[in-house]
C-alpha cells in the first residue's frame, strides 16, 4: 500500500498554508507525511511560476524524488501547473498535473494513485473563479509559525507578473470564517500566525470587511499569539492599518512592502499603482509611528529597458530609505506577461551584477538595522534548538535572535535582551521573570 506521502513548497507563504492543507486530506485518509528527503510513495509538489528559475527547480525536484523511488507516484501543483500543464506532463515519471482549481480535490479527481496509468491532468480555467480554498497551518506541518490564507488572486496587472492568470482574480475568506479558523490555530498552540494571500492588502474588496476590520476582530481572541502580515502592496497600507500595529502587542512591528523599483519611468513601465513619492512618504510616516518597525522591500533588477541611470536611482532611493532588508529578483520573461515582448531586454550577466549589488546592500541594511538593536528588549518566538544547545527565533519585528535559553521556551514568545551580533544574527539574554532566571550576569 502507499503509505508515505512527501510535500515540497515552491514560492510564497501563501502556498505554505495551501500545502499543508493538501498535507492533512493525506493524513485525514489514513497516509503518514514524512520529510521530503526521505523516501516517499507519493510526491506532492506546489509550484511557483514568479520566475523561471522557480520552474526550473520544481523539474529538478522531481527529478531528485524519483532517483529516490523510481516507482513513486508524482503529482505537481500550483501557478506552474496552472500556466504550463502540457510542460509538467511530458516530464517522465510525472502522474498528475492538477490546476489552481484543482489542488484540493486531488481524492476526488485521482482513482488510487496509481502509477500504470497516463498521466492525469486537471486544469480548468480561472476566469470567473469565485471559490475561496480555505487553507491553513495543520497536523500536517511541524512548524511553530501558522500561516492563515485569508486572500487569492489579484486584480492587479503589473506588466511582469503572472500571479492573475494563474490564481484568478481577488477574493477573500468570509470574515467569519477568517476569525474561526485563526481561533483554531491558536488554540492549536501557534503563537505566531502568519496572514497570506497574493494580495493581502486587498482582503475584503468584495465584501463589507476590509484588513482594518479583519485585524480588529482577530486582535480580540483570546490567547497568547502574535499576527504577522505578509507582504502588502503600499498602496493598501492604510493609516488606520499603521495606527493599529503601533498600538496593538498583537500584531508584529514588521512590513513587507514591495516597491520594485525606484526609478519613475521603470515603475510606470511595471504599471504598480503608486509613485516612489508615495512609496517614500509610507515609509517615513510608518518608521515614525511604530517604535522598532522593520520594514522589507522586494526589488525587481534587469527590467525591460532599464538603463544603467534606472538601476542607479534605484540603488540610492533604497540606499537612503530606512528599511531593513531587501528581497531582490532577477526579471525573468514569463510568458503571457506584457513585459516579456517589451524592447530594451537586459542580458543575464548584467541582471546578476545588479542583483549582486542590490544583495549587498540588503546586508549592510539588514546589519545596521540589527545593530541598531542592541540594547533593547525584544519579543523572541524560538523555533528550534541548535546542535551547539543554542536557540534560535524570530522577533516581533523579524530580527533572527540566537539565545542560551533552555528547550521549554520552544514555541514560546519570551523576551530577550540584546547584547550583539553574531553571525548575522543578534544575540542575547533571557530577561529575568517571576518565572525564570536570568542565564547571564
Amino acid at each position: 500500500m502507499l503509505n508515505k506521502v512527501a510535500l515540497h513548497t515552491l514560492g510564497c507563504k501563501l502556498n505554505f498554508a495551501e500545502t499543508s492543507t493538501i498535507g492533512n486530506q493525506f493524513l485525514s485518509n489514513g497516509y503518514k507525511i514524512v520529510d521530503f528527503k526521505e523516501e516517499a510513495d507519493i510526491y506532492v509538489f506546489n509550484t511557483c511560476t514568479v520566475t523561471e528559475s522557480a520552474e526550473k527547480e520544481c523539474r529538478q525536484l522531481v527529478r531528485r524524488a524519483l532517483r529516490k523511488n523510481p516507482n513513486a507516484y508524482v503529482i505537481i501543483t500550483g501557478c506552474y501547473a496552472q500556466l504550463r500543464p502540457e510542460d509538467l506532463a511530458k516530464i517522465d515519471g510525472v502522474d498528475a498535473v492538477l490546476g489552481s482549481n484543482e489542488k484540493f480535490n486531488l481524492f476526488s479527481l485521482l482513482d488510487g494513485f496509481d502509477k500504470n496509468n497516463p498521466t492525469c491532468v486537471h486544469v480548468s480555467s480561472t476566469d470567473g473563479l469565485k471559490d475561496f480554498g480555505i487553507a491553513s497551518s495543520t497536523d500536517a506541518d511541524s512548524r511553530t509559525r501558522a500561516f492563515l490564507k485569508i486572500q487569492d488572486g489579484c486584480d492587479y496587472k503589473c506588466t511582469f507578473c503572472t500571479i492573475p492568470l494563474a490564481r484568478g482574480g481577488s477574493r477573500s475568506m468570509q470574515e467569519i470564517e477568517a476569525v474561526k479558523e485563526f481561533e483554531n490555530l491558536v488554540n492549536n498552540g501557534y503563537k505566531e500566525i502568519i496572514l497570506t494571500g497574493v494580495n493581502v492588502g486587498d482582503y475584503g474588496k468584495s465584501s463589507s470587511s476590509n484588513l482594518y476590520n479583519l485585524l480588529n476582530q482577530l486582535i480580540l481572541v483570546d490567547g497568547d499569539y502574535r499576527i504577522r502580515i505578509s507582504s502588502i502592496e503600499p498602496n493598501l497600507l492604510t493609516e488606520d492599518i499603521l495606527e493599529l500595529v503601533a498600538e496593538s502587542n498583537k500584531l508584529c512591528k514588521h512590513f513587507h512592502i514591495p516597491l520594485q523599483s525606484g526609478s519613475p519611468r521603470i515603475l510606470r513601465a511595471m504599471q504598480r499603482r503608486y509613485n516612489v513619492e508615495e512609496y517614500e512618504s509610507l515609509i517615513m510616516r510608518a518608521k515614525d509611528r511604530i517604535e522598532n518597525l522593520s520594514i522589507g522591500v522586494d526589488v525587481i533588477v534587469g527590467f525591460p529597458g532599464e538603463e544603467e541611470e534606472d538601476f542607479i536611482t534605484t540603488h540610492n532611493f533604497l540606499r537612503d530609505l530606512p528599511v531593513s532588508y531587501l528581497h531582490v529578483f532577477s526579471y525573468s520573461e514569463r510568458p503571457g506577461t506584457p513585459a516579456a515582448i517589451m524592447q530594451g531586454r537586459i542580458n543575464t550577466e548584467e541582471r546578476k551584477r545588479r542583483s549582486s549589488i542590490l544583495r549587498i546592500l540588503s546586508e549592510k541594511k539588514r546589519h545596521d538595522f540589527y545593530r541598531s538593536m542592541i540594547g533593547k528588549k525584544l519579543e523572541v518566538l524560538f523555533e528550534a534548538e541548535d546542535k551547539d544547545g543554542k536557540m534560535k527565533g524570530f522577533s516581533s519585528n523579524y530580527v533572527k535572535i540566537i539565545s542560551d535559553a533552555k528547550s521549554e521556551f520552544i514555541n514560546d514568545l519570551t523576551e530577550i535582551n540584546i547584547t550583539g551580533l553574531e553571525n548575522s544574527s543578534c544575540v542575547g539574554n533571557l530577561v529575568a521573570t517571576n518565572n525564570s532566571v536570568e542565564l547571564f550576569h
